[in-house]
């Protein structure tokens, strides 16, 4: 499919150097908008994110989630060819995205110096654990290391017990994806407007810590943190936790402000609770017990049927098939599907004037190889002797 030319990104070329998860959902937030994202992979496995998980011989349903409307070509950096060819794809880019530990791309010539001195309006965005500096620098890390130091595990998860888990990647995906596509952004305004680009150091520990947001205010104004599982937002109030149903399913509850939390008592024929619903220590014990009880009596289905009409805050837990099928997610077209007919997120915005598509599906390792270096300046010939020293790998 062509490029969009209405999209609020459309002309922006990207360099997407990254793999996995957090890299490539940031290249895939502006590759969403329009932006030309050309994924540049090794000529060995590439972005081992296609294997995930999936039979032999296929693309795993991760890959092509977070890959989609992307180009790809394959280059071996290693090389002085691959590094010459990818200083020439720098020429006409406006962001190039990489995602190695400190002082890697200096070795593969993907350095910020090295690419904005040939290129000197060029974003070079540098995603990491823990940035380019500081005692952790040159650390791995995965996301739940991000949410230790970052204060968030500590404060995740019920009374007495150890800390809570999520297979949602909240320090990958606030600081690898969503914060540095807004430093991006923000550099590219700034780089049209200047004609100078910047180089952007993104560390998912910082972002991690920069939205504990909820701790940092209880450390502030009273000196410290309640224990997990006893603050406001993880079960030290009635009016905010979940609740098991009789069928082992389970109800969240949010019916925080008081005008909620009585029309939550009424429903459940127990006004005399509405007191309670901010209520610690003993009396915020008992009202949530009496809330145990009564909601442990009858299965998620009577209570979805029961607060139905009834806005409160109070809704299911689903479940994500559930969650897929739901009305509403429908109504704002969240679900997509490619061409192999798997479903897909669409992207959490929309905005006039544009309108999301799968232009292309995402891409086999170095199949666009061709066409992008041919867009940088090479010919047929130049190509050729390239795939012939190892350089570059085509399909």
């Amino acid at each position: 499919m062509p490029q969009d030319h209405a999209a609020p990104l459309a002309g922006i070329r990207v360099l997407d150097l990254t793999r996995l998860l957090p890299g490539p959902v940031c290249t895939l937030y502006l590759a969403d908008l329009g932006a030309d994202v050309v994924k540049v992979e090794d000529t060995g496995a590439g972005d081992y994110a296609r294997d995930l998980g999936n039979a032999p011989g296929t693309v795993s349903a991760f890959f092509r989630a977070v890959n989609r409307n992307k180009r790809s070509v394959a280059l071996d950096l290693k090389r002085a060819g691959g590094r010459a060819a990818l200083l020439a794809l720098a020429r006409r880019a406006d962001v190039v995205v990489e995602s190695f530990r400190p002082g890697v791309t200096t070795a593969l010539g993907a350095d910020a110096a090295t690419l904005t001195a040939a290129n000197p309006r060029l974003v070079h965005a540098s995603i990491t654990g823990y940035g380019q500096t500081g005692p952790r620098a040159a650390h791995a890390g995965h996301d739940i290391n991000y949410l230790g130091y970052s204060g968030i595990l500590d404060q995740t998860g019920v009374r007495g017990g150890a800390p809570a888990l999520s297979n949602l990647q909240i320090a990958d995906l606030l600081g690898g994806a969503a914060s540095a596509a807004i430093a991006i952004l923000a550099a590219l305004v700034g780089a049209q407007r200047t004609g100078r680009g910047r180089s952007i150091d993104v560390a998912m520990a910082d972002a991690a810590l920069a939205h504990n947001i909820f701790a940092l205010h209880a450390l502030e104004q009273w000196g410290r943190t309640l224990p997990r599982g006893e603050d406001l937002l993880t079960g030290g109030v009635p009016a905010y936790g979940v609740y098991g149903t009789a069928d082992g399913r389970w109800l969240a509850v949010g019916a925080l402000e008081p005008k909620f939390w009585q029309l939550f008592c009424a429903t459940l024929g127990r006004p005399d609770l509405a007191p309670q619903g901010l209520a610690t220590g003993d009396a915020g014990a008992h009202a949530r017990r009496e809330v145990e009880a009564i909601l442990a009596s009858r299965p998620l289905a009577h209570w979805v049927e029961a607060f139905a009409e009834v806005d409160c805050c109070v809704t299911p837990v689903a479940t994500l098939d559930e969650a897929l099928a739901d009305p509403q997610y429908a109504a704002r077209r969240m679900v997509v599907r490619d061409a192999s007919g798997a479903r897909q997120y669409a992207p959490p915005f929309r905005m006039d004037g544009h309108e999301f598509a799968i232009r292309r599906d995402a891409p086999v390792q170095g199949q666009h190889g061709v066409e992008v270096l041919r867009e940088a300046g090479y010919d047929e010939s130049a190509i050729a002797a390239l795939v012939a020293e190892g350089s570059v790998r085509l399909p």
